[in-house]
């Protein structure tokens, strides 16, 4: 009886062509850059802005983005069919803050250099990147309006006749303990003054009651009506 030889299909793909070592030293990487973005985001931005919180998804789209990018460039058919299947989603969580975009560039840039072996040009990357938020911060500190970035927004509203009689003593108040603190305007309509002010960092953090406890009895007992943004 004759023997049939049965030739299995190869499984694994040309992506078996990697190394394992290779593989696993660009996931480390991209790992890596993941959680240097993670920080950058955490020191630089998170500590002064209300985004949409997207460095929760750092860790996980750091590597994931890199496995997709060692699997496509083995396959032009893949990508060009990847391409067109991503077209048709849509990502619906907010970017509050445009400043947000630049995190997941700098994410995306990093996974595709890691998936890429090219590891010089994301060490490079992370030093621009980290170069250029250090010095943002030293001009944004500075006072430099054109170099200032983050700044939050202040509207103070009271009532004309008491914002007049305090008004030494709210702008004292505000100097003191908001950083970066720069007026934007005043303006008073039908007995009513506001003061919209910027600023960058405030004594009291997030503790925003606390902050209105602290200027209601700078200005007591005129009322005041507080929008922090």
């Amino acid at each position: 009886m004759p023997i049939v030889m049965i030739e299995w299909p190869d499984i694994l793909g040309p992506t078996s062509e990697i190394v394992l070592e290779e593989y696993l030293f660009a996931m480390l990487v991209s790992l890596a850059a993941s959680v240097a973005t993670y920080a950058l985001y955490v020191l630089f931005y998170r500590d002064w802005q209300r985004g949409a919180g997207i460095h929760r998804v750092f860790l996980l789209a750091g590597p994931a983005i890199t496995l997709l990018f060692i699997a496509i460039q083995w396959s032009l058919p893949l990508s060009l069919g990847l391409l067109g299947a991503l077209s048709f989603v849509r990502f619906r969580t907010p970017i509050k803050d445009p400043a947000e975009i630049g995190y997941l560039l700098v994410i995306i840039a990093s996974s595709i250099g890691a998936a890429t072996y090219n590891y010089e040009l994301v060490g490079i990357l992370f030093a621009i990147v980290a170069a250029v938020l250090v010095a943002q911060r030293i001009f944004s500190s500075t006072g430099l309006s054109g170099f200032a970035a983050g700044s939050r927004d202040l509207i103070i509203t009271m009532p004309a006749d008491d914002y007049v009689q305090h008004e030494a003593a709210v702008l004292a108040f505000l100097q003191t303990n908001l950083r970066g603190f720069r007026i934007a305007s005043t303006t008073q309509n039908a007995g009513t003054a506001s003061l919209h002010a910027t600023f960058r960092r405030s004594r009291f953090a997030d503790r925003w009651a606390e902050f209105r406890q602290e200027l209601e009895s700078t200005v007591a007992p005129a009322s005041v009506d507080l929008y922090v943004g």
